[in-house]
């Protein structure tokens, strides 16, 4: 006969309990640090019908109509939207602020928790643009509103400010900026969002060794391609890319945009990055129609 061995012995039922919290409690903390943004008028900005994906949706055809998506939606086309679009009382969060900095003063509007905050989203503007475009409520069909309200409550804080220009000093001054709200929310993921010309921005920041070390994720939307990037930091830390483009879009070409994604996937098969065409649209589509919530959660999952 077997004598019973103390190394197989069950604990007694206080010692399980204990053990039994120990890893509620260790399980708690590891989901806790994986962030996932709550709905905001999911079902309004959800995307159309899709024509076709790939087997792992890191491509995907939308069916985008202009007659629905503008004319339907906004009350006059392009300027303003139907207000159950928008939350306009997330502006009782909302400052517009002047950072001084060494690369110079960046104004910027900020949107939420400048300090502790848990994600951090920047829009950067194209051609033309100014910080007031990424905090204008009613116009792009009211996206710009829900990633104030998404930002707002969740924790996080959006940022949309002015730079100089598209080169070096303007990419200078958005770290700057990063750098000091950055060091107000140490625990903060980053995420920068890039339209049209603002994307040069994008991959200059992912090429310099201190944003591109420390940015969570990239979203170029109806914006261009660089192929520097397969250098960066960003790109050896597996930094999430998100593309939207329309695909009437005649300042950046589609196909130049869908041959660069394709070649982040032919360096790495397993690259963080995902595709989202938007069938008929055109430059200003992705700024329109791009799934804030589903994209940023997706890219919380993904980020370094």
């Amino acid at each position: 006969m077997f004598s019973s061995s103390p190394a197989f012995a069950l604990p007694p039922p206080a010692c399980r309990a204990a053990v039994t919290a120990l890893l509620f409690f260790f399980c708690s903390a590891v989901n806790a640090d994986t962030l996932s943004l709550k709905s905001f008028k999911d079902d309004l900005f959800a995307y159309p019908a899709t024509l076709s994906s790939d087997g792992n949706g890191a491509y995907t055809v939308i069916d985008y109509r202009e007659m629905r998506d503008i004319n339907q939606r906004d009350e006059v086309p392009e300027k303003r939207v139907h207000a159950q679009y928008t939350d306009t009382s997330v502006r009782k969060v909302q400052q517009d602020l002047l950072l001084k900095t060494d690369a110079g003063d960046v104004r910027h509007v900020a949107v939420g928790k400048t300090q502790g905050a848990g994600i951090i989203v920047l829009y950067l503007h194209g051609q033309g643009g100014s910080r007031k475009q990424g905090v204008d409520d009613f116009t792009f069909g009211g996206n710009f509103n829900r990633i104030k309200n998404l930002m707002a409550g969740n924790g996080g804080l959006y940022l949309s400010p002015d730079f100089p220009d598209f080169g070096d000093k303007g990419a200078a001054q958005v770290a700057a900026l990063i750098d000091h709200y950055a060091e107000q929310s140490p625990g903060a993921k980053i995420f920068v969002a890039c339209g049209s010309m603002g994307g040069a921005l994008c991959w200059k920041l992912a090429g310099r060794k201190d944003t591109g070390g420390r940015i969570n994720g990239l979203l170029l939307l109806g914006s261009l391609w660089d192929e520097s990037f397969f250098a960066s930091p960003a790109f050896k830390r597996r930094v999430p890319v998100f593309f939207g483009q329309g695909s009437h879009d005649v300042v950046f070409p589609v196909a130049n945009q869908e041959a660069f994604f394709r070649s982040i996937l032919a360096k790495s098969k397993t690259y963080p990055t995902r595709f989202v065409r938007f069938e008929t649209g055109t430059h200003g589509t992705p700024i329109r129609m791009a799934d804030w919530r589903g994209t940023l959660n997706w890219m919380l999952s993904k980020a370094p």
